[in-house]
């Protein structure tokens, strides 16, 4: 009988797909053990290692079961990876129970097929690796579902591009690309055999922009990198990142207890680590650098007020104050892999320190990422507070995002949301014009820099775009030095595609004085 899922809340889903699974893998793993204990020793070791990782599977399932009922507003972002890993380590376990229970067999000719038979069809990845993969896979899963400053976007890409590899060797057809779409044979099977292979259907009612919402109960930095990157352009010429210290041992350096840690990135393969955390005592943000020199590791720590930052290339180069030299000294470059998750490291690092009471100034070419080319700049209203929203091309990769920041005031140009639209500005469906000064994104995923900002303001319809109101209709240059141009809607949309007007309120929003966040 099919199980569509149709009507049962997203964490259920989950729950029960991983209950299943893990009850499956059990049961597999004891069979295995059985089947050891029939053959001779020289056959322990791979047995062994294969009910081990089997074994490690269920316990992750469960612990993502278990951890979905106290993380319901994340489970959304986690379904779509299980509809690509389920299929893949159910067919896997039906597999390997289908030769344990072949009685026609000796048991040493069954594990023996077993183990060369799924070898093979695997591209002559060993069995016991097949779930070495498939538990570093559900291991960053936690990382996401539990907004883990361990998550790595870069590492999730990677071990999903294997599974997905994986999967067509197997001749699993794939799986909805994203979530909420479900084919037929990606349904859910509720038999109890173990012979039934179990494709997952995981659906989310919720809209893609829901899951990328504030949770106030979190700093708006920890959000940041606890998401999958809405896309992906690859940065060429990335060289390995390095620290420069000054560096002390771990004791030697003046941190406080008990820091919150906002985001952690890693950098080629863990030589060099970046932890972002604020200090208990004066609630200020710092850097924590560990480079890894041999087998030792030093640190190096520093106020985001006391470093300066700026990009050279493919890299984010951070610098200090020295004062024994009187000069500015680099304190790090750092090599990133994607074009997005420099941008966003970079307007994270903009927006704490802008937001830093310690803060005595900041150099305004520290607002603009070099080597980005500006599109269109216009003044919108945002959430009640007046923004500019500006249009950047990089010039590198050619990626193209939106940017808004703060209009006026203390924090004027401190970053306030940015959203990725290359993949979707090949489309003319992705944006409309709706009157004389709206617009309406569809698909949008923002990631925002500030604590009060609220995107579902922007998005009171029925469609749940992302509406963007412009002050003006048409351009006219400005008077601030800051700003080069100052255009609207009507701009705006002929820098991605011709749409005709369909209509729509063409009020004008109130406005809130101050900044927003």
């Amino acid at each position: 009988m099919d199980h569509t899922n149709l009507g049962i809340p997203c964490e259920i889903q989950l729950f029960q797909s991983c209950c299943h699974e893990a009850d499956r893998a059990a049961i597999v793993a004891v069979a295995l053990d059985q089947l050891r204990e029939a053959l001779p020793e020289s056959f322990h070791g791979h047995l062994i290692a294969l009910a081990g990782g089997i074994r490690d599977s269920s316990r992750r399932l469960r612990d993502l079961a278990s951890h979905s009922q106290s993380h319901t507003e994340r489970v959304p972002l986690v379904l779509n990876y299980l509809n690509i890993i389920l299929p893949c380590l159910c067919r896997t376990l039906n597999d390997i129970m289908s030769y344990y229970e072949d009685r026609t067999l000796t048991r040493e000719i069954r594990w023996r097929k077993m183990y060369n038979k799924m070898t093979e069809e695997a591209g002559g990845v060993p069995l016991p690796q097949r779930f070495v993969l498939y538990n570093d896979f559900l291991v960053i899963l936690g990382y996401l579902l539990n907004r883990s400053p361990s998550f790595d976007p870069n590492t999730l890409e990677t071990l999903r591009g294997h599974i997905v590899e994986l999967r067509e060797k197997l001749g699993i057809p794939p799986s909805p690309q994203q979530v909420g779409s479900v084919s037929p044979a990606d349904m859910v099977s509720s038999s109890a055999t173990l012979t039934d292979p179990v494709c997952i259907g995981l659906q989310s009612d919720s809209p893609a922009w829901m899951l990328t919402t504030q949770d106030q109960n979190t700093h708006w930095a920890e959000q940041i990198f606890s998401l999958p990157l809405a896309s992906r352009t690859v940065l060429k010429h990335v060289n390995p990142s390095k620290a420069c210290g000054p560096f002390f041992r771990r004791d030697q350096l003046a941190i406080p207890p008990e820091p919150k840690v906002l985001f952690r990135r890693p950098f080629d393969n863990e030589k060099t680590s970046v932890v972002a955390y604020l200090n208990p005592i004066d609630q200020a943000p710092y850097l924590l650098i560990r480079s890894l020199q041999g087998e030792v590791a030093w640190f190096s720590s520093y106020g985001v007020h006391e470093l300066c930052i700026g990009r050279e290339g493919s890299a984010l180069q951070l610098k200090r104050w020295s004062r024994s030299e009187q000069c500015s000294k680099l304190w790090a470059a750092l090599y990133f892999i994607t074009w997005e998750e420099m941008v966003l490291f970079y307007c994270t690092f903009v927006a704490l320190k802008a937001r830093n009471r310690l803060t005595v100034q900041i150099h305004p070419t520290e607002f603009q990422l070099q080597r980005e080319k500006r599109l269109f700049q216009a003044q919108i209203v945002d959430d009640g507070y007046k923004h500019s929203l500006v249009v950047y091309e990089d010039q590198q990769t050619h990626g193209v995002r939106l940017h808004a920041a703060v209009w006026d005031g203390e924090l004027k140009q401190c970053p306030v949301w940015t959203a990725f639209v290359t993949a979707q500005s090949q489309f003319s469906t992705w944006i409309s014009r709706r009157s004389k000064h709206r617009v309406w994104l569809r698909n949008i995923q923002l990631y925002v820099f500030c604590k009060n900002y609220r995107q579902e303001v922007q998005r009171q319809n029925k469609s749940n775009a992302f509406e963007i109101y412009f002050v003006t209709e048409q351009g006219s240059f400005t008077a601030n030095p800051v700003f080069i141009w100052d255009i609207g809607a009507s701009k705006f949309k002929e820098v991605f595609s011709a749409m005709e007007v369909s209509g729509g309120s063409s009020g004008t929003p109130e406005t809130r004085t101050g900044p927003s966040g």
